[in-house]
């Protein structure tokens, strides 16, 4: 499985500045890259490179690898929308390929620039040094707005030895709670939801002022809003591959596609329906339990939270409320998440639809 690392970068000062001069360099050409791209319409990465090639060498004075990378990088972000034209900022992300990238061990890294190789030091966490094998593809080479380096490097990890298994642990997400388990486990409820809702009223006063300092201030919450929702991710997947480890289950979860479109809600809980990563929070929950060698399931999510587990009623009067399931067939009766949350569960063990981990 591949896996993404971030891995910061410790230069002196001097490697910075050459840093700095490469990736902004680096950046100009594919700006003025993408604007040919565009004028000409042309999206082929062999044909922009017969065309431009040279002139990206002579004119930005890039090495040819480097060019090669220029071109792919254009490619793909003009691929992504042709009706506009790509603008690379300054300090946008650089890829870097084997050819002008090299690991010297756990502790330094070599880096092409333009004014040749750099020797830069590095630094790892634990969990990078347990999953770090010499990077295979592309690694990107970042800077923060902090001045910070990182390259984020990806990496071939093998899956973890799966586990034997008859039963899963269902996973329910929503808005009051962003997951409830099968097993009646809570995750990121009440204290959560205040905390996103402390972030909407900051960022509207700043929208509503508009000046220059509190655009930035808006620049600044997002990102900070964006490592809130990303650490709450890694917390409820960490534990639910966990719980599904030490259990020996898998762990079945709703398929996440269009789950803005199938939820409704009030007017006044859209913004917190949308402000949500359940797509991340998948992605985290799924390579965690590959790692783990947990069985990951996504399971089809209609009428789970209108399904009677006792008797199999299916009825949108079974949720009279939000937080209360009642079936109007035979009377039995809970929390509508959890009930939601055992229906994933049984579709997991018995009517898997798509095996994420195959």
């Amino acid at each position: 499985m591949n896996l993404t690392l971030q891995i910061q970068l410790i230069p002196d000062r001097d490697q910075d500045s050459k840093l700095q001069a490469t990736v902004r360099r680096f950046n100009e050409a594919a700006s003025w890259l993408a604007k040919k791209a565009f004028e000409h319409k042309m999206a082929n990465k062999v044909a922009l490179q017969k065309l431009y090639y040279a002139e990206l060498r002579s004119m930005f004075g890039l090495s040819a690898q480097m060019a090669v990378r220029c071109i792919a990088q254009v490619v793909e972000a003009y691929k992504r929308d042709k009706e506009k034209r790509p603008v690379f900022r300054p300090f946008a992300a650089m890829p870097y390929d084997q050819r002008i990238m090299s690991f010297k061990g756990l502790d330094r890294v070599s880096l092409l620039t333009l004014e040749g190789r750099l020797i830069v030091p590095m630094i790892m966490g634990q969990y990078q040094r347990e999953r770090f094998t010499p990077a295979v593809g592309q690694s990107d080479l970042v800077r923060r707005k902090d001045g910070k380096w990182f390259l984020l490097a990806l990496v071939n990890v093998p899956d973890g030895t799966p586990i034997p298994t008859t039963d899963f642990i269902g996973v329910d997400l929503g808005i009051a709670n962003i997951a409830v388990s099968s097993d009646g486990d809570t995750f990121a409820g009440g204290t959560v939801n205040g905390l996103r809702k402390r972030h909407a009223r900051l960022r509207d006063k700043l929208q509503v002022k508009g000046t220059k300092s509190a655009k930035r201030l808006l620049k600044k919450r997002r990102r900070k809003e964006s490592r809130f929702a990303r650490d709450v991710n890694h917390c409820i997947s960490k534990r639910l591959v966990a719980k599904a480890q030490g259990t020996g289950r898998g762990i079945s979860l709703e398929d996440l596609k269009g789950i803005r479109e199938r939820i409704t809600v009030r007017k006044p809980q859209r913004r917190i329906q949308h402000s949500w990563a359940f797509a991340q929070l998948r992605t985290f929950v799924e390579y965690k339990a590959r790692l783990a060698g947990v069985p990951f399931v996504l399971v089809d999510p209609r009428n789970t939270s209108r399904t009677c587990p006792e008797c199999g009623h299916v009825d949108k009067s079974n949720r009279p409320s939000r937080d209360l399931f009642r079936c109007v067939g035979c009377g039995f009766s809970g929390p509508a998440d959890h009930i939601a949350a055992e229906n994933i569960r049984r579709a997991g063990v018995n009517r898997p639809y798509v095996d994420a981990a195959a």
